[in-house]
């Protein structure tokens, strides 16, 4: 059976994507679309190459989140932080130009042709810690807490500026977006407590 055939025999391409915005090959791969299909369908136009191994369906309605999504669906294993998870959660009106993710220490810097991203890393067993499981575009994207968020900006503080966190912390708090208890249990596990106490102390006076 010659490729056209393939084509125009395979799964369609809208039943493999779902209701997913974006698909990594191996992913197309499993749900019955060879490499010789996605060559095709590609030059045909039925499939945009976003980036190294990412497809998208032509005129695929994006979000404003899309970027956590590429960004999650090319580097397995990262998490959406920093300022991108503080825009996601609306405790900011910037819109940070490149995607922040953590990643563990250990894994190799992720490359991407898809959306820039800003990486920071932390130990294996912190990763998970804090965590949340949002759906956006039919993927299931891990974007952390407010309150490991805002954990994160302090330990950042050097390089983003304390203006930051601090403004993202009132902002959370006046929005009740965060439980004190998670927040001082992250802040101690990351050695924070110190450094933001007098700031939280404030806000609660």
């Amino acid at each position: 059976m010659d490729a056209a055939n393939t084509l125009k025999q395979s799964e369609p391409l809208a039943r493999a994507f779902g209701s997913a915005s974006v698909l990594r090959s191996k992913e197309l791969e499993a749900r019955g679309i060879s490499r010789e299909v996605l060559r095709l369908a590609t030059k045909d136009g039925k499939l945009e190459r976003v980036g190294r191994g990412l497809y998208s369906l032509p005129d695929t309605a994006a979000t404003e989140h899309h970027s956590l999504v590429v960004a999650a669906t090319r580097v397995e294993g990262a998490r959406i932080s920093h300022l991108s998870a503080l825009a996601f959660h609306g405790l900011t009106t910037q819109n940070p130009r490149e995607v922040w993710i953590t990643i563990p220490r250990t894994m190799r810097k992720p490359e991407t042709d898809a959306v820039p991203l800003r990486v920071v890393r932390c130990q294996a067993d912190m990763l998970e810690d804090g965590t949340e499981w949002h759906e956006i575009e039919g993927a299931r994207v891990p974007v952390y807490s407010v309150a490991r968020t805002l954990v994160d900006l302090f330990r950042q503080r050097n390089k983003l500026g304390v203006d930051v966190a601090i403004e993202a912390l009132r902002e959370a708090w006046r929005g009740k977006r965060f439980q004190l208890k998670e927040l001082n249990r992250l802040a101690t596990r990351f050695r924070m407590a110190r450094v933001m106490k007098p700031y939280l102390e404030s806000l609660l006076s």
